[in-house]
């Protein structure tokens, strides 16, 4: 739908969004590593990504491939990417959009927020979809939280994004991620055979962050607004 670019929220309390920096290091270093463990046949995304059936006991696999508990999938699946284009279109919105809720949250509150945002996102794919034996990879449903909370913490912030990957506009950051959000719901009501793009996982992710954020909003705002 759009691409972020750059937003003009300053940093108010943290000097760098390290812990940002270190989660995008850490899927580039996992992405790298997985192609290499696997070059081509998508056999460690059944080892690392989440499988709904797996968690919801409607299924077995192969013992080889459990390389990790089926509970702990729900925090490796997100730092596992099908490709690079994958990869960087989640980096790119961590990038824009996580560094001021890193500013809110602080480096460590910020790791707990992001990776509860991912779990989330990940068990509202699976109530939806607990037949899959597609596994689920991906950051999009810990950076959607990101979103979510970047929209209750910074709505009048304005956004350059790419919108349709090719017109460059400056708009604020509530219309671009209401219309963000608009897009996954509308993308939910098309059927679908099998699950290619987890659009709910999406939704699940942008709902926990944004109600979390919405909660913790008046201790968030003292922090940055003191």
């Amino acid at each position: 739908m759009f691409i972020p670019l750059h937003d003009d929220s300053v940093l108010k309390v943290i000097r760098f969004h390290y812990m940002t920096g270190l989660i995008m290091a850490l899927n580039v270093a996992v992405l790298v590593y997985s192609a290499h463990l696997a070059p081509g046949d998508g056999a460690v995304f059944f080892s690392f990504g989440a499988i709904p059936a797996l968690i919801t006991d409607r299924a077995t696999i192969d013992p080889v491939l459990m390389l990790v508990p089926e509970p702990l999938t729900l925090l490796t699946y997100m730092f596992m990417h099908a490709g690079w284009l994958h990869l960087l279109s989640n980096m790119i919105f961590l990038w824009v959009f996580a560094d001021n809720v890193e500013d809110a949250y602080g480096h460590f509150g910020f790791l707990v927020f992001y990776l509860f945002c991912g779990v989330a996102a990940a068990a509202t794919h699976i109530i939806i979809w607990p037949d899959s034996h597609v596994p689920l990879v991906g950051a999009s449903g810990a950076v959607a939280g990101v979103l979510g909370s970047y929209l209750v913490l910074f709505p009048k912030a304005r956004v350059w994004i790419l919108l349709l990957t090719r017109v460059p506009i400056r708009i604020s950051a509530y219309w671009a991620l209401i219309g963000w959000l608009a897009f996954q719901i509308v993308a939910v009501a098309v059927p679908q055979d099998d699950v290619q793009v987890a659009f709910w996982a999406h939704i699940g992710g942008f709902a926990a962050g944004f109600g979390v954020t919405w909660l913790l909003r008046e201790r968030l705002r003292r922090r940055l607004f003191a």
